[in-house]
């Protein structure tokens, strides 16, 4: 039997990746339910009174209650987000809008946009609502609006003095000066966020159908094409731009300024990655890896180099998204309803906080930490 489990049929592999993507986009395009409380209330206490139930009737039942309870979450957690463990401010995404959250802990709301990032010296937000790109200050005041078809993904670059923002809208990719005028688009371009490589010029990297493209939008030029059976999540550059992180749940990638492959992972039938990030300022790349199921019995953030993992728990990590001064790694866990701050440095140490979904109304995404002052 142990012969046949590691046999693999022509194409599996391929096969999984396919249906993995079709998957996530029909989860990515569903259509968001609002239940009225006095129902979800209801529902959440009798699948509590039937998990434990069913916990009680099997062997060792109470032990398996209190494992589970204790498995979950990061114990001696602290039940707000007092603070933050590292110098920089947190935009935060969420169903309830877009959230600044400063150092000490205190947090704004900015307005009901579904998507932000930072100026490249975190002076400015650029965000998205149904059928505008915005930038605002840090207080949330706009400065300027520029009305393009749903707008998505937008990524800020550039010098004191001259900064570009990329973002998609209608299919295509467009790129926009930080004073919202000339805006152009620069080829079609598939749901994926597109990413500025870091460095000297304005190279962007993008994906249309399944190929990645990086290409210096001052010159038109397409510097590499990087074809895929299937479509990539998520784009995300070294901090010297000498590699690209391709990410996909079941074959991960990283190519160096040749396009040539300088490291992947392709994780067994039974576990797949959620999300992938380099270590600032290296070319080491940190991975989640979901062991069990889709669903997710486990979670395991380990090194690509070597494997050692760094931080394990039981159901779903989503993010890993790291300090502007590269000290400190936050791990989102939604399962335990946690972020979960990381230090892998001497000494070690692992900071909880808990209700971060009542704080932000829902489970929220970070969509950035910047920027040490």
């Amino acid at each position: 039997m142990r012969g046949l489990s590691k046999y693999r049929a022509p194409g599996e592999r391929e096969a999984g990746e396919r249906a993995w993507s079709l998957v996530q986009t029909a989860y990515e395009a569903r259509e968001p339910v609002a239940w009225p409380r006095r129902h979800a209330v209801p529902l959440v206490a009798a699948a509590a009174v039937v998990a434990v139930a069913a916990a009680a009737l099997s062997p060792g039942g109470r032990a398996l209650v209190h494992s589970f309870r204790k498995a979950v979450g990061v114990q001696h957690a602290r039940t707000e987000l007092f603070s933050l463990p590292a110098p920089g401010q947190l935009l935060v995404v969420g169903r309830s809008g877009t959230w600044l959250v400063r150092a000490d802990g205190s947090r704004r709301r900015l307005g009901a946009y579904r998507d932000a990032t930072f100026s490249p010296h975190g002076l400015f937000i650029a965000a998205t609502r149904a059928n505008e790109l915005v930038a605002l200050d840090l207080n949330g005041k706009e400065r300027w609006v520029l009305a393009r078809p749903s707008p998505r993904f937008p990524a800020w670059t550039g010098t004191h003095t001259d900064t570009r923002i990329a973002y998609l809208a209608g299919g295509r990719l467009h790129v926009v000066p930080g004073d919202g005028s000339d805006d152009r688009v620069i080829g079609q371009a598939s749901a994926v966020a597109p990413v500025w490589r870091p460095g000297l010029g304005y190279v962007v990297a993008y994906v249309r159908g399944t190929t990645t493209i990086v290409r210096d939008v001052d010159t038109g030029a397409v510097l590499l094409r990087l074809p895929s059976d299937t479509r990539p999540q998520k784009l995300e550059w070294s901090s010297d731009g000498k590699r690209l992180l391709v990410f996909k749940p079941a074959a991960t990638k990283v190519y160096d300024a040749r396009g040539k492959v300088v490291d992947q992972d392709a994780p067994s039938d039974a576990t797949f990655d959620r999300d992938a990030a380099f270590v600032p300022g290296m070319h080491r790349l940190l991975a989640i890896r979901a062991e069990g199921s889709p669903s997710g019995y486990g979670s395991n953030v380990f090194s690509f180099s070597d494997g050692r993992s760094v931080f394990r728990g039981t159901g779903v990590f989503e993010q890993l998204v790291w300090s502007p001064n590269a000290r400190w790694l936050l791990v989102t866990w939604p399962t335990a309803n946690q972020w979960v701050f990381v230090r892998e440095g001497l000494p070690r140490r692992i900071v909880g906080a808990s209700r971060i979904s009542a704080q932000f109304g829902g489970f929220p995404r970070v969509a950035g930490w910047c920027c040490a002052r």
